[in-house]
């Protein structure tokens, strides 16, 4: 049994909307508010959701509030900690420490191939975490942002950061125990409705919306040895440059989260952002569907192809 919620003003960190609900028996995945005459399209994932974020409308939904590991779209809190940190200065220049490689290596994480004593700003290392999914990004700013007298303490109290704006953008049914998604134990979840918001919040900043929009980048920092380092880093995300429209936003891929992808289009005046968790077959294809059925049209989608050398995520 599932809940249709006609119309329902879903963003939890707004209280003007006045809202209804409607619950009748359907299967997934639901339709809220149609976004075409056509019923929404099957997919492969084992939860998803589709947002409005003019209207704040959920379009469609499948096991939308099911609780779900998330994989490296935890990155997405962890750059919305970081933007909307008091007095933040983008320009900051942080120092790459071997710690942050030494923990890549034995967790065999994504990296963005940092070098020890280089100098990078925060913007930079924005990049390095959201387009090569890079932990070792993700652990620069959670040990910069972060408060204590070690790079554990600091790396702790930053994810205690990223519950705290979880809770106070009311959502309910999202938990993280580690700044990148790999999480040792079942503490790091969320739900398609719970991220959607995540990535719409996110979205309303302007740095996060150029980083996640950027295919590739190429940056330049002060290397240890004196001399410039440089850079280059692809978007793991092949919505990007693929799919007509396509705005962002983060990928994830974990043995117990499987596939995953947080994604966002804008045709016209209308932009949504979708969310497919432990999508084992067809993220990109399922994506491409449930946005087609969103603007009502049929797309030819020649996919982006990744550099044989650089990291899937």
């Amino acid at each position: 049994m599932q809940k249709l919620r006609r119309g329902k003003m879903t963003r939890p960190w707004r209280t003007a909307a006045v809202a209804s609900t409607v619950a009748v028996a359907i299967a997934v995945p639901v339709a809220v508010a149609q976004a075409s005459p056509e019923p929404p399209p099957e997919v492969s994932a084992k939860g998803a959701y589709l947002l409005d974020t003019g209207s704040d409308k959920e379009l469609m939904a499948k096991a939308a509030d099911t609780r779900r590991p998330m994989a490296s779209t935890t990155k997405i809190m962890t750059a919305l900690v970081v933007l909307e940190a008091k007095g933040l200065n983008l320009n900051q220049q942080v120092t790459v420490k071997q710690e942050y490689r030494d923990y890549v290596a034995k967790a065999g994480a994504s990296t963005a191939d940092l070098q020890t004593g280089d100098k990078l700003t925060v913007n930079q290392l924005l990049y390095g975490m959201l387009l090569p999914s890079g932990a070792d990004a993700a652990m620069a700013l959670a040990d910069t942002f972060g408060t204590g007298a070690t790079t554990d303490e600091r790396t702790k109290s930053f994810v205690s950061k990223m519950n705290t704006k979880a809770q106070n953008l009311g959502l309910k049914n999202t938990k993280f125990d580690a700044f990148d998604g790999l999480a040792a134990g079942s503490d790091n979840y969320t739900t398609p409705s719970d991220l959607a918001h995540i990535a719409e919040r996110a979205m309303e900043n302007k740095t996060f919306d150029t980083v996640v929009g950027s295919e590739s980048t190429k940056q330049e920092a002060p290397a240890a040895n004196g001399r410039t380092r440089y850079y280059s880093w692809d978007n793991t995300n092949q919505l990007l440059g693929s799919y007509k429209g396509a705005i962002g936003v983060k990928t994830g891929t974990t043995t117990s989260a499987g596939p995953c992808l947080v994604f966002a289009a804008k045709r016209g005046d209308r932009t949504v952002v979708g969310v497919l968790l432990n999508d084992e077959k067809d993220r990109y294809p399922d994506a491409a569907k449930m946005l087609d059925w969103t603007f009502d049209t049929e797309t030819q989608v020649k996919w982006r192809q990744l550099p044989k050398d650089v990291q899937r995520d």
